[in-house]
């Protein structure tokens, strides 16, 4: 009996302050529930069968409504409320903004034997963002990523990426993108049109982005958060190296899927630290 529900950040973090309260169809209060440390709300008050509105507050977050049906059993399953950080999800104030390396990570992930996945990690990168002041769509992002950086947890598949194999890194040290343009794809969502260089080649990729909020920081700042994903594909980028296993099964994907957690500050540098 009562209400389950799961209160999550849109890039997936819980949100354990967060107050969930319950009214019916007259807007009477019938249950008010905090979630736990883990983002959940668990209430067991019973609930009158019949349609109802859940409400999510927290502190920092605009809040969310979504409906609820508690079935004759007296029981509402809400499934998974997303909040988003309060001061809009539109993109920041327009002028430059520095990516913050030190709360950023560009991650990558490859299939592995056809069964499971292999995380890693580049720790060496830079990246600006312009906001255009008038046409949005115009917008630039660049970033360039030392290849040589790349971390999997094991040196010997790290000292075999860096080989000629894969990133080639004595003869490409770097990885580039640069932005071409912006198409919106929801009120907080946009794909980045650009080019990606890697290896010597040249390729288009898009980049699905998700702004997650913009607000000020601890040190008198002002930053700005991004989740990106994108999917490349090695052999695009001469990256043929490959070992087939058994029934034709590939020890390394062909795929690799592209994860960006990306903080900004505004300005054409990074604070002094």
């Amino acid at each position: 009996m009562g209400l389950t529900a799961r209160i999550r950040t849109r890039d997936g973090w819980a949100v354990s302050h967060a107050v969930v309260t319950v009214t019916d169809m007259t807007g009477t209060q019938v249950l008010r529930a905090q979630a736990d440390a883990a983002g959940t709300v668990r209430d067991g008050t019973p609930l009158e069968p019949g349609a109802y509105t859940v409400i999510v507050t927290a502190l920092g977050y605009a809040p969310a409504a979504a409906g609820a049906i508690v079935t004759a059993s007296g029981r509402a399953e809400v499934g998974t409320v997303t909040l988003a950080r309060q001061g809009g999800t539109e993109l920041p104030p327009p002028g430059p903004w520095t990516v913050d390396p030190a709360h950023s990570s560009v991650a990558a992930v490859a299939q592995h034997l056809g069964i499971s996945s292999v995380h890693g990690r580049f720790t060496d990168f830079s990246g600006s963002i312009e906001i255009a002041p008038d046409d949005v769509t115009t917008s630039r992002v660049t970033a360039v990523i030392r290849a040589a950086s790349i971390d999997t947890g094991n040196g010997t598949r790290d000292t075999h990426l860096r080989s000629a194999d894969f990133l080639d890194v004595e003869r490409y040290p770097e990885i580039i993108y640069r932005s071409t343009g912006l198409t919106a794809a929801g009120s907080d969502r946009w794909t980045v049109h650009g080019e990606l260089g890697m290896r010597g080649v040249v390729r288009p990729v898009d980049l699905d982005l998700a702004h997650l909020g913009t607000g000020p920081d601890p040190w008198g700042g002002v930053r700005t958060a991004f989740r990106a994903t994108a999917e490349l594909r090695r052999e695009d980028f001469a990256m043929h190296y490959n070992q087939v296993l058994r029934a034709g099964v590939a020890a390394i994907g062909t795929t690799l899927r592209v994860e960006l957690d990306i903080q900004a500050v505004r300005g054409e540098s990074l604070p002094a630290a």
